[in-house]
């Protein structure tokens, strides 16, 4: 029996700090262009690779807090492959349920990195996701970003966590975003906690068109009916972070809001995964939603201040420090 198994797709990401381009915003500032000159040479300035991917982020923290970590993963028979691995049994993560396909190549991903903020592209390999002996001897189960050819295996997946009554973070990727809450119904609606940031939880409420004027989604009433909208799908749990703004949680009784932990910023990638991570860890060790919150702040701050998704990732100690040194920051409702 696992503490906690987490099911999505590893990558190798090679991040590339680069200082000559720009920055084109709207009027809101929510929608922003990153421009490079077309047709032109770029210098960088660092150059770093790790092992990355939602997942793979998760199970790596969990371990880190003393849990019993696991991780359902496809990874290629290639030397990105063998990374993977490596990673996972440097990290105490379990391979029990990772696959190797011999014939296919593993996934990766490119990170911009200008100004401390990220644009990610990616290539995820066509994957054959099935559920597999023994996925259910777990408490707990963390989803996160899959390949495109998700629909079936999250229905299966959605009839195990039924059955077995196992407690169910989810957080949606690229490929389950852009295909809409239809394919992710049943997913959703035995989902204990959803995570996702400001922008994935209005393009998963946009088609209800109940929320006007998103970049207006930190006013109290917008947020609420957004919460209104994602608890319908089935979710007892809504996190929404929100960047440096900070992070807001509704249990469908009460919400929540917290601040961020003033640290340096190096690059944001993981930030999101680190947050998750340690807002279920919280809930794991039985804290409330309050605490939970700074949970997840702790470890995105922690890891905004290095390089990669993992660097940072707090173990139990370093959460403990984290918290007594941001004491004064707590959640509060609204």
């Amino acid at each position: 029996m696992f503490d906690i198994l987490s099911i999505g797709d590893a990558t190798l990401d090679t991040f590339v700090r680069i200082e000559d381009a720009t920055v084109t915003c709207s009027l809101e500032k929510e929608q922003c262009l990153l421009c490079l000159n077309y047709a032109d040479k770029i210098p960088i300035t660092r150059l770093d690779r790790v092992i990355g991917g939602n997942a793979a982020n998760s199970a790596i923290g969990f371990s880190r807090l003393n849990f019993d970590s696991a991780i359902y993963n496809i990874v290629g028979g290639d030397d990105i492959g063998k990374q993977v691995l490596k990673t996972f049994k440097n990290e105490k993560v379990s391979l029990k349920f990772v696959k190797i396909d011999k014939k296919s190549k593993s996934n990766y991903s490119v990170v911009l990195n200008f100004k401390g903020e990220r644009t990610i592209l990616i290539h995820h390999e066509p994957r054959k996701y099935s559920i597999l002996h023994g996925i259910e001897a777990t408490r707990f189960m963390y989803l996160t970003s899959l390949g495109r050819d998700f629909s079936e295996y999250f229905k299966k997946l959605a009839e195990v966590v039924k059955k077995h009554h196992i407690f169910l973070g989810y957080n949606p990727g690229t490929f389950q975003l852009r295909a809409g809450v239809a394919k992710m119904k049943e997913i959703l609606k035995v989902t204990n906690v959803l995570l996702v940031n400001k922008e994935e939880a209005i393009l998963l409420a946009e088609k209800r068109r109940k929320i006007q004027h998103p970049h207006e989604i930190t006013s109290v009433q917008r947020l609420k009916n957004l919460f209104k909208i994602l608890h319908s799908y089935g979710p007892e749990i809504i996190v929404i972070t929100d960047g440096p703004v900070g992070s807001y949680v509704s249990d469908g009784k009460n919400a929540y809001e917290i601040g961020i932990f003033d640290v340096p910023i190096v690059e944001r990638t993981g930030a999101g995964d680190s947050y998750s991570t340690g807002f279920l860890a919280a809930l794991m060790n039985e804290k409330n939603i309050s605490e939970a919150m700074r949970w997840g702040t702790a470890n995105a701050a922690s890891v905004i201040g290095k390089i990669g998704p993992q660097a940072g990732l707090l173990n139990a100690k370093g959460m403990d420090k984290m918290l007594k040194r941001f004491k004064t920051v707590q959640a509060t409702t609204f």
